[in-house]
């Protein structure tokens, strides 16, 4: 088909279909038992006329079986094979036969004609009804083909935005990491600065004997000055350590809040996501000023109890705790 029918349609034209075929059908068999029970009757024994309705709703009784399984499996887009086939035209061509019998024995044309209209009918509405159905299952499996090809790309859009968030938390740990070495490089390289200068004053201290005295006014000297040198070193590296410290807090609350949003930014979840991952997602939502409680049933895929309740509970535990 050349566009995708909607299941209310499809629903709608499965009822009409459905009611036609038996409003049909049973005034076919109606008529038919009305017309050729009285044909048996004149060809039956009169102490057997008792039986002449059973030949007609034995025909009658193949034809609603012919029709109700024909729907059956053309709902279910199967195939009986060739028997179905022989069964239809066989109860058709005999409800045919034993409708204008008497017509024909009398050699009444017109009878025959007005006769031979109810199961013809039947006959043509047996396969209109049937290749109707099974242009309604082509359009029901059509239609279940689309639903699938979409739920695969929103699997598919789900998981490329989950490798990308991934992709990022790595980078962002790489960053930090760099970060962190660079920082230590530099703490090594001013414990060696220390340690040369520590080196050259323990020199300097061994002078000569002959020059002890000058030494002693330069060593004071000296010593206010390496006073003041160590205590500005010790305050560079307080002030450095400090800064450090704050450097690897920013990026520790970065990967946080990158590691939030990542959870917050992804697509709706197609199914529930790991219970740990929920409780994940509710904590980021909570640290998040304005991400709505509809929005973690979006992501998680729980219910909307499920999520209120972890939001209540992570509430009265951060309540108790600044209490």
């Amino acid at each position: 088909m050349s566009a995708l029918v909607a299941p209310q349609q499809i629903r709608s034209a499965e009822k009409v279909l459905g009611l036609g075929t038996w409003a049909i059908t049973f005034g076919a068999v109606l008529y038919s038992m009305l017309t050729v029970t009285p044909l048996m009757s004149e060809h039956t024994p009169e102490d057997w006329s008792w039986t002449a309705p059973i030949l007609p709703m034995v025909v009658d009784a193949a034809v609603v079986i012919v029709v109700r399984m024909d729907g059956i499996l053309a709902r279910l887009g199967g195939d009986g094979g060739r028997w179905p086939v022989v069964l239809r035209w066989m109860t058709g061509v005999a409800t045919v036969l034993l409708n204008v019998g008497e017509s024909a024995l009398k050699r009444d044309a017109v009878g025959v004609a007005v006769h031979a209209v109810a199961p013809l009918l039947l006959i043509v509405t047996a396969e209109t009804s049937l290749a109707y159905r099974q242009a309604i299952a082509r359009a029901v499996a059509a239609r279940e083909a689309h639903e699938r090809t979409e739920r695969e790309e929103r699997r598919r859009l789900a998981e490329q935005a989950q490798e990308k968030a991934r992709a990022e938390q790595k980078a962002a740990a790489a960053e930090a990491a760099r970060l962190a070495r660079e920082a230590d490089d530099r703490r090594r390289e001013r414990d060696r600065e220390q340690r040369e200068h520590d080196l050259l004053m323990l020199r300097e201290n061994h002078s000569a004997q002959e020059r002890r005295d000058a030494a002693e006014r330069e060593a004071e000297a000296k010593k206010e000055t390496d006073d003041r040198v160590a205590k500005e070193l010790r305050e560079r590296l307080v002030s450095e350590r400090e800064r450090i410290r704050g450097e690897r807090e920013q990026q520790r609350l970065a990967a946080l809040q990158a590691r939030r949003d990542a959870l917050l930014s992804g697509p709706p979840a197609i199914e529930k996501v790991p219970e740990e991952k929920a409780r994940e997602i509710v904590r980021a939502a909570i640290d998040t000023p304005g991400t709505t409680q509809r929005r973690v049933v979006e992501l998680t895929g729980w219910s909307t109890g499920w999520v209120a309740a972890r939001f209540q509970e992570l509430d009265s535990n951060r309540g108790l705790l600044a209490a």
